[in-house]
């Protein structure tokens, strides 16, 4: 840029310009200039181009209009010299915008420049992706991006650009990543670069909230990256920030494990808590340093909320109560609002709210703290802790501190407020003066759900209605009353205001001239309810017939047709001689139908479509109970039932009113049931298909049978060789019990990196599986790393587990395999007698219990003696000799170990045909399940019969 003089006495020239004026006539006389020049017809060199580019930039981020040179600046990127193509770039990302009809001509320069040799061009073309690609851009680059990113011969700063790329596309576009990419960009999260391990973590945090399955390795990634970095200390110094290390990875890496349930595996299990106890250990300190305090806090508050979701062990979860208390009467600000929205977590969470409400009165201060994010959490707060033993006080608190509240978050007050109410009420009295009084104060700030809400819980429970009508008069008869309580007294009266007709004060004429005294203030829509009401009057009080009657006179001349109309229908009504349609008409409303709750949708609606979704919501521990499946998708789900005065589960239909809630109605009406479907609030912008488990049965990799079948007979061998790895496998069982340990060898002369398995249980349930210890991410050359796999057969089991093994040696390299994990495995061979063996087998009888195959060996192959001895003894069977009359024949007994089934008895019976090559196979068990899966995985080996040269 120094060398450009031209430019540098542009700039001091508009920087010397005293004036507005001056300024302006400087640069139209080089905006005239510089068009002058493009118009030559002998064209510009690539220098020229430049300068005159860097004017006009200069020219624009000042503010003044440019409508000239973008092709110019277009035509940089494809310099050669490497200043050229940088101005080029910078012009594109600032002139044109993702609908520029000038972009489609840059998009094959940049494809070239992501194929370049060239790190810098690499990373020039990933900036003008991120900051102006669009859908067309992005669907037709998006490929390449992806491709620097997992090359092993990209730099880790074009990584780091990559992601960060990618990121940017996804939340525009999320159907630009595709879920095949999701395996090898959870492996980039061991790179060695501390840098792209976090640019990659930021890009699998938000691909995994909308496509968790896809997303669920990078689970045991985090737990893993999260413990070599606090625990082992693997980091280098340049991201040690003010003593904390690498503060912005924990928390990303603490975030992502939030996203998915807690795993089942007791060894990630006890890696997450050592990382959380190591992390509350190192925060027990309170710097002085502003830096290291905020750094620190982050990292913590995000280990904690991680703890929570976890639900660990009580040690861990006292000492987060404990600090969490200090933590909500900090001096910061910051500090007091995190702390907050932990304990709210918390509340969602935990089983007893005890230890929160040790600290209810800080909480209630809190809502008139200074800052309105420290009232917003607070208030959060007292909703979620909110429970029978303390719902008067915390109601009667945020009713005071209404008056006094924000506008800004009066209507959710008043949303949780009549939550509140409605949940806890234990008296009928207190429900109804509460949510008058609050709708009195709230004033225009009650929504029409909250009013409307009242009118369905008063309906529908009789015993509410004299004391709710009676009430509700008494507001309408005050001098100042807002019109939402206009419009609840309309109603009301209308509908049982003959209950009270005989109360002092209450007659039919005074409720009359109440609604009357109301009316000529009141909105359209309010006077069409008093309207109703008075024509329900009129069937009630025939003694006030003349005065409603004006009423609908006046009302008929209105200028307001809908009143109009409503008002000449009702004096028709009214007329007639007989009043047989008048009393249909004016029948009593019956009980509204069960329903989802309204107030609960408004509420909710605010906490979705965030940008981090999380995987709670607020409203206390029973607002999270009836989530039956994880689904990050979806934001907010919520089922509330009505409880006693003890805190008691209830449902409303087969309660007593000595029991239930006093508001439950009879058909569960007052069920706050939230079936919203909110899954649709996922970023993603159509459906896509679920993606494949690519550590299932149906992905099995080529020569996988060799090793298995082997294994199968066999207590140790190999599983699977290449050139690459070597897997070992060595298994021991006891009864039930199992122990497998996969031996993994990296047989090449450089090191494997992302090492990554992944166990799938088809099984679960009858089988247990759990992995005692992670593998190594790196194994040297030459060198080997184990995995030691814990089994337990609960019940008779089909399909055996099988494992995805991904490592990155160049490219990503992948195997799945099946585990020679079957029933037979759990057997032990049994000697009989000849008379103990047919007296068992008679006992156990034929079918179901017995299942008889015949069949023959492949073609090529024999039937052969040794042979079967040793298939059969690998299957665990005890060979009785001299059993059966035919010495040809095999007899076999064993017994197999179950923890919940038991033991099962099962009998074989084995007839070779040398002649024919064939078999006849019968199987026979105490348990009719047992045959058919030990017959199938007989025929299957004996079939393969032995060479016909040996």
């Amino acid at each position: 840029m120094s060398s450009m003089r031209g430019l540098v006495q542009f700039i001091a020239d508009l920087r010397n310009a005293r004036a507005r004026e001056l300024e302006e006539k400087r640069i139209n006389k080089e905006l005239a200039n510089i068009r002058q020049k493009f118009n030559k017809d002998g064209g510009l060199n690539g220098y020229d181009k430049k300068k005159y580019v860097c004017k006009l930039l200069y020219i624009y981020i000042l503010g003044w209009n440019v409508d000239f040179g973008h092709l110019e600046a277009v035509g940089l990127i494809s310099a050669n010299k490497y200043s050229e193509k940088q101005i080029g770039y910078l012009a594109v990302t600032l002139f044109l915008n993702e609908k520029h009809d000038l972009l489609h001509l840059v998009v094959n320069s940049i494809k070239k420049d992501l194929m370049d040799a060239n790190e810098l061009y690499n990373c020039l073309a990933l900036h003008a992706i991120a900051n102006v690609g669009g859908r067309e851009m992005g669907e037709a680059l998006s490929a390449d991006v992806h491709r620097l990113l997992i090359s092993p011969a990209s730099k880790s700063f074009v990584k780091k650009k990559a992601a960060l790329t990618l990121l940017r596309l996804y939340r525009k576009y999320p159907g630009i990543v595709q879920n095949e990419w999701a395996e090898r960009i959870i492996a980039l999260m061991d790179d060695l670069d501390l840098g792209v391990t976090l640019s990659v973590t930021s890009l699998v945090l938000a691909l995994a909230q909308d496509n968790p399955e896809a997303y669920k390795g990078s689970y045991v990634k985090a737990a893993h990256r999260l413990k070599r970095v606090v625990v082992d200390n693997e980091y280098t110094q340049d991201y040690i920030y003010y003593k904390v290390p690498c503060p912005w990875i924990q928390v990303k890496l603490l975030r992502l494990l939030q996203y998915y349930p807690p795993s089942d595996d007791v060894n990630v299990q006890n890696m997450i808590r050592e990382s959380l106890q190591r992390i509350i250990d190192t925060a027990s300190d309170m710097p002085k340093n502003v830096q290291q305090n905020n750094a620190q806090n982050a990292v913590l508050f995000e280990a904690i909320n991680l703890a929570i979701h976890l639900d660990t062990e009580t040690g861990l979860m006292t000492q987060i109560s404990v600090r969490l208390g200090r933590f909500i009467s900090s001096r910061e600000t910051n500090v007091r609002y995190l702390g907050l929205e932990a304990m709210t977590h918390l509340a969602a969470r935990s089983d007893t709210l005890e230890p929160i409400k040790k600290h209810q009165g800080t909480i209630i201060g809190s809502l008139r703290d200074r800052d309105i994010s420290v009232r917003r959490k607070a208030l959060d707060l007292l909703y979620s802790m909110c429970d029978p033993s303390n719902a008067v006080p915390i109601v009667s608190e945020l009713l005071k501190y209404l008056q006094s509240a924000d506008y800004a978050i009066r209507e959710e007050m008043v949303l949780k407020i009549a939550i509140l109410a409605e949940k806890y009420a234990t008296e009928y009295q207190w429900y109804v003066d509460t949510s008058l009084r609050l709708i009195s104060m709230a004033g225009d700030h009650v929504s029409d759900e909250v009013w409307q809400r009242v009118i369905q819980i008063v309906t529908n429970n009789e015993e509410l209605q004299v004391y709710a009508a009676q009430t509700i008069l008494q507001h309408v008869k005050a001098t100042q009353c807002h019109e939402t309580l206009v419009k609840i007294g309309g109603y009301l009266l209308g509908e049982f205001g003959h209950l009270i007709a005989d109360n002092p004060g209450c007659s039919p004429i005074e409720q009359f001239m109440a609604l009357q005294s109301k009316i000529n203030g009141c909105s359209s829509s309010t006077r069409a309810i008093i309207l109703s009401s008075y024509i329900k009057f009129v069937n009630l009080f025939p003694e006030i017939k003349p005065q409603l009657l004006q009423v609908f006179r006046a009302y008929s001349h209105t200028l307001d047709s809908e009143l109009q109309q409503r008002a000449c229908e009702y004096l028709a009504l009214a007329s007639l001689p007989s009043d047989k349609l008048l009393r249909t008409v004016c029948d009593e409303m019956p009980p509204f139908p069960e329903r989802a709750s309204a107030l609960l949708s408004r509420l909710h609606q605010k906490h979705a479509g965030t940008s981090d979704k999380r995987t709670w919501v607020i409203g206390g521990k029973d607002a999270n109970l009836d989530r039956k499946e994880f689904n990050l998708t979806l934001n907010t789900g919520l089922k509330r039932s009505f409880t006693n005065g003890t805190g008691t589960p209830t449902n409303g239909g087969n309660q007593t009113p000595n029991t239930a809630s006093l508001l439950t109605p009879s058909h569960e009406l007052a069920g706050l049931d939230l079936n919203a479907d909110y899954s649709s609030m996922s970023a993603t912008t159509g459906k896509k298909a679920p993606p494949p488990n690519l550590a299932s049965a149906e992905h099995l990799s080529p020569q996988w049978q060799k090793g298995y079948n082997m294994l199968l007979l066999r207590a140790e061998g190999v599983l699977y060789e290449d050139v690459q790895v070597q897997i070992g496998l060595r298994s021991e069982y006891r009864g039930h019990m199992g122990c497998v340990i996969l031996y993994y060898t990296n047989k090449s002369s450089s090191p494997i990196g992302s090492f990554t398995t992944t166990i799938n249980n088809p099984s679960k349930g009858p089988l247990s599986i759990n992995s005692s210890n992670i593998p190594e991410p790196t194994i040297e050359a030459d060198s080997q790393t184990q995995q030691m796999i814990m089994l337990e057969a609960s019940n008779v089991f089909t399909d055996p587990p099988t494992i995805r093994i991904s490592y990155l040696a160049g490219a990503l390299q992948a195997l799945t395999l099946q585990l020679p994990v079957v029933l037979h495995k759990f057997m032990d061979p049994a000697q009989l007698s000849a008379d103990d063996f047919f007296k068992r087998w008679k006992q156990i009888g034929g079918a179901p219990r017995e299942i008889q195959l015949v069949f023959g060996v492949e073609k090529g192959r024999r039937v052969d003696s040794s042979r079967t001895r040793r298939i059969m003894e690998g299957f665990r069977w005890g060979v009785l000799d001299g059993v059966d009359p035919n010495t040809k024949n095999f007899v076999g007994a064993s017994v197999l170990h179950t923890a919940q089934g038991g033991k099962f008895g099962c009998l074989l019976r084995l007839e070779p045909n040398y002649e024919t090559n064939m078999f006849r196979l019968t199987v026979r068990a105490t348990d009719e399940s047992v045959p058919p899966i030990l017959a199938k995985l007989m025929e299957e080996r004996l079939k393969q019969g032995a060479p016909l040269d040996r």
